[in-house]
C-alpha cells in the first residue's frame, strides 16, 4: 500500500515538475527542490526520466527559437551569457552562470573579463543593426561574484539614433537582488 502511494506521489510530483518548467524553464532544480521538497538528485532524476535537459540546456534552447531571427548586430553563439529577453533599441536580459572555468582558482572569485564580456556582448546583441561595435565603456565593478552565482545582466537602451551614429546603453548586473557590475556602453552602429 506504501509503495503505491509513492508512485502515485512520484507520478504526481513529476507531472507538476513539468508544468512548473514549462512556465519557467529559468528554474533552478535548487529551486524545484525546494519547492516539492525533496533533494536535488530527486528532481534530477525526475527531468532524467521526463527528458527535461538541466537548465543550462534549457536556457540555450529558448535563446536559439526565440531570439536566433531577432538578433542582428551578432550570433547568438557569440553572445557571453544566455540572452533570456530582447527587446531591439530598447532592452535586453542575460543569465551567466560562474563555472570554474571562469574564476581564479586560489579564491574561487570570477574573472572581471567574464563579467565585462557579458555586458558587453548584451550591449551590442541589443542594437538594432547588422554592425554594433563598441566605441567606449565605462565601467564598475560594486561586488565580487563568486564560483556558482548567476549573474543576470540587464541592458537598458538610451539617445537611440544621436547625429553620431552613436547608441548609448546602461547595462546592470546583478546577483540575486545585488548589483555587481554597471556600465555605460557607447556603442557605434551604420547609419540606416
Amino acid at each position: 500500500m506504501v509503495m503505491s502511494f509513492m508512485r502515485i506521489a512520484k507520478k504526481e510530483r513529476q507531472k507538476r515538475l513539468k508544468d512548473t518548467i514549462n512556465n519557467n524553464p529559468f528554474i533552478t532544480d535548487e529551486e524545484l527542490a525546494e519547492q516539492f521538497q525533496v533533494s536535488v538528485q530527486t528532481i534530477r532524476l525526475d527531468r532524467l526520466e521526463l527528458s527535461i535537459p538541466e537548465l543550462r540546456e534549457r536556457i540555450k534552447n529558448v535563446a536559439e527559437k526565440k531570439f536566433t531571427d531577432e538578433v542582428k548586430s551578432l550570433p547568438i553563439d557569440e553572445i557571453i551569457g544566455d540572452i533570456i529577453d530582447v527587446e531591439l533599441d530598447k532592452s535586453a536580459i542575460s543569465i551567466f552562470e560562474v563555472k570554474h572555468e571562469h574564476v581564479f582558482k586560489r579564491n574561487s572569485i570570477a574573472r572581471g573579463h567574464h563579467l565585462f564580456a557579458q555586458a558587453n556582448s548584451l550591449a551590442v546583441a541589443v542594437i538594432d543593426n547588422e554592425l554594433a561595435l563598441t566605441a567606449k565603456a565605462t565601467i564598475q565593478f560594486t561586488r565580487s561574484v563568486k564560483l556558482g552565482e548567476r549573474v543576470v545582466a540587464k541592458a537598458k537602451v538610451f539617445d537611440v539614433h544621436n547625429e553620431k551614429d552613436r547608441t548609448i546603453v546602461e547595462v546592470n548586473s546583478f546577483v540575486g537582488n545585488e548589483l555587481v557590475f554597471k556600465g555605460e556602453f557607447e556603442m557605434y552602429r551604420n547609419s540606416k
